[in-house]
C-alpha cells in the first residue's frame, strides 16, 4: 500500500474510534442533509424502542425494565445517529448528496400537475387493459375446458 492511501486511512480512524468522539465534523457543509438523515435514523430508533417496550419479556427482568430497556436503547441509537451523520466517510458522502440536489432542476407547480395527471391516467388504462386481458383470458379458458366456475 502506498503511503499517500496509509496516511488517509490513518487521518480518517476507524468507525470505532469515531463513534465516541465529540467533535462534529465539516459543520458547515450538507447540514440539511444531513439533520433529515439524523431524524430519520432518530425516528427508526425511537419505534424500535417503542415495540420493544410492547414485548412481554422485558417486563420480566424488573419492574422498571419495560420503560428502562427502550429508554436506554432509545438514548444510545440517538447518540449513533448523531455520531454516524458526523463519521468522515458517511458525512462526505451526505455532503456530495447535497451537492447534487443542489444541481437538480425541479419541476414548476404547472409541469408537476401535468406529469401527475399524465401518471395516474396511464395507471387507470393499463389497470383497466389488465383488467380485460384477465376477462378475455377466463372465458376462453372457460370454453376450452380448462377453468370451470362453479
Amino acid at each position: 500500500m502506498s503511503s499517500m492511501a496509509k496516511q488517509k486511512q490513518d487521518s480518517q480512524g476507524s468507525f470505532w474510534s469515531e463513534l465516541f468522539n465529540v467533535g462534529l465534523y465539516k459543520p458547515n457543509q450538507g447540514r440539511i442533509v444531513r439533520q433529515v438523515t439524523f431524524l430519520a435514523v432518530v425516528v427508526l430508533v425511537c419505534l424500535a424502542a417503542y415495540e420493544i417496550s410492547r414485548v412481554s419479556f422485558v417486563s420480566g427482568w424488573f419492574v422498571g425494565a419495560k420503560y428502562a430497556v427502550p429508554f436506554l436503547i432509545g438514548c444510545i441509537g440517538v447518540w449513533f445517529a448523531y455520531r454516524v451523520v458526523n463519521y468522515t466517510r458517511f458525512a462526505d458522502f451526505l455532503i456530495a448528496v447535497e451537492a447534487e440536489m443542489n444541481k437538480v432542476s425541479w419541476p414548476g407547480k404547472t409541469e408537476l400537475w401535468s406529469a401527475s395527471c399524465v401518471v395516474i391516467f396511464v395507471i387507470f388504462a393499463m389497470a383497466l387493459a389488465l383488467f380485460s386481458f384477465d376477462v378475455i383470458w377466463t372465458k376462453i379458458f372457460e370454453v376450452i375446458g380448462i377453468r370451470y366456475t362453479g
